[in-house]
């Protein structure tokens, strides 16, 4: 029944209980008992005859979700921080599983015109916060993905050899932060750094956005030098 949930994306914002019963391959007497039963959760509500869209339970789970997070709880004074010294839009992100969602986002002077946002997936291979992500994985959690997703990381412009691959986000991981000119968004370019755990890995990423325009005066190794610094503390207040 929860995978009905699963079902809503940026291409379907509403679902009927015919749509959700091929979906899952269910009878449509099954889908209409999973609709009863998310509806009375308030996970789905009737927002046009026979059509379905999320509920307002997931916007309240959401609130909990931010509350939640340890991330945001000892680092949002740390990126206002950043967007303070800075003038630039901060930007929170974290790897679920193979999935890349954005959790925060503190506004500079002159906010960004983001096209991603708290809760719609990114790219994993496009962009400083999954190149800063993924550059923490150990060899063998890499070379899983490598293999698995190997047409899509080609696309993406990435080293199609394993060699060059790991090389690639090596080079990231001693360098510690990633610069990003228009990967993502052409107009927009970002410098991130990961938050780090004990154990090598990350908690999430931090990236400060700009517009590409401005690459040419932008003293990026200062940049760099304040987001692996915020990262580092956030890290410490962790761990």
């Amino acid at each position: 029944m929860l995978g009905v949930l699963d079902l809503f994306d940026d291409t379907h914002l509403t679902r009927t209980a015919e749509d959700i019963a091929q979906a899952l391959d269910v009878s449509l007497p099954t889908s209409y008992r999973y609709v009863r039963l998310l509806l009375q959760a308030g996970l789905l509500q009737r927002v046009e005859e026979s059509h379905y869209a999320l509920g307002p339970r997931i916007i309240l789970l959401d609130h909990y979700i931010r509350r939640a997070d340890p991330v945001l709880r000892v680092g949002v004074p740390i990126l206002r921080e950043l967007v303070q010294a800075t003038g630039f839009d901060c930007v929170v992100t974290g790897l679920f599983g193979q999935q890349v969602l954005d959790t925060h986002r503190e506004m500079g002077g002159a906010p960004a015109a983001l096209s991603y946002g708290r809760g719609r997936p990114r790219p994993l291979f496009l962009g400083g916060a999954p190149k800063v992500l993924l550059s923490t994985f150990g060899s063998a959690q890499l070379k899983k993905l490598f293999e698995a997703r190997h047409a899509e990381l080609v696309r993406c412009g990435l080293p199609a050899d394993w060699a060059g691959f790991r090389r690639y986000y090596a080079g990231i991981r001693k360098a510690g932060y990633y610069v990003s000119r228009g990967e993502l968004e052409p107009h927009l370019s970002a410098v991130a750094a990961p938050i780090l755990k004990p154990d090598g890995g990350a908690w999430a990423a931090i990236s400060l956005v700009f517009e590409t325009s401005r690459l040419a005066i932008v003293d990026l190794e200062k940049l760099a030098k304040l987001i692996t610094e915020a990262a580092t503390r956030i890290g410490g207040r962790l761990a």
